[in-house]
Formats: structure tokens, sequence, C-alpha cells
């Protein structure tokens, strides 16, 4: 075989092998993602149970219910015209409390009940950790000892 031939069922090798590398990857993705609703798009698309999504919104007020092992916790989250109740079993994060934002990963189960995987807390832009929320932030701004700038 001559050398340009050979060049060129190489670089048909090298084309074949990032193609089929990736469809591999695109398929690995489209598995593992997982889609972002609102309680409003959760009841408007129809989700089927079993498929994982993030679900996001804030915790309604008074809806927080603990089990007596304290490991379950059901509460709901809602949005501006739905909610969605939510069953999560493990340690909820410090900042998750009534009428905070939450984000919450898992599975609809076939009573259209969300059954969460793991929570994340979300805050506002003027969260103050518990610890520091005494600190006088502008006597703290003239020290030489301070944290900020």
């Amino acid at each position: 075989m001559k050398a340009k031939h050979q060049r060129l069922v190489l670089a048909l090798v090298a084309v074949i092998a990032l193609i089929g590398a990736a469809i591999i990857a695109a398929s690995a993705l489209r598995e593992e993602a997982s889609y972002f609703y609102t309680p409003t798009t959760l009841k408007t698309e129809n989700v089927n149970s079993g498929i994982a999504i993030r679900l996001g919104g804030m915790v309604k007020t008074g809806s927080i219910k603990r089990s007596e092992d304290g490991i379950n916790v059901f509460f709901t989250v809602q949005d501006k015209d739905a909610s969605v109740d939510v069953q999560y079993r493990g340690i909820t994060p410090d900042l998750f409390v009534e009428g905070s934002g939450v984000v919450a990963d898992g599975k609809l189960d076939a009573k259209g009940l969300f059954v969460a995987e793991s929570l994340l807390a979300k805050h506002d832009e003027n969260y103050v950790p518990r610890e520091l929320a005494d600190i006088d932030m502008q006597a703290a701004k003239s020290s030489k000892d301070s944290l900020t700038k």
C-alpha cells in the first residue's frame, strides 16, 4: 500500500473513532441528565414517574413535617401557581427552613409524590451565617483586624 493510501485509511479510522466516542458520550449524558422543573411546569408537563428530575421552588410555610425517627421529612414545594408534595430521607441542610428556596433532585412516584434523593437549600444575596449575625460590619471595616477591606 502506498503512503498516501495509508494516511487516508488512518484518517478514516480516526474519524470513525471520534464519531463513536461522541455517540457513546451523548448517550451517557442523556441517561444522566436531570431536567429542572418548577411545580407549575411539573404539573403542566406530563412527566413520567421514575425519571430523574430536579424540582425547584420555595418551601411552603407550615408544610415541613418530620417523622418520629427524624430521618424522613415531608414538605411542600411551591411557586406562584402550583405546589408539589415532597418526601426526603436524610439530614436536611442547615439553610432548609420554611419560606426558603430549595432545589431537590429525585423522581416522581406513581402517586405524584416527589421522592427527593438530595436537597440543596438556597439563600438570597443578603445571607449571613448565624455565627456572624451579631457582628457589626461597619465597625469591622474600620478595624485593622477586619476580614473585610
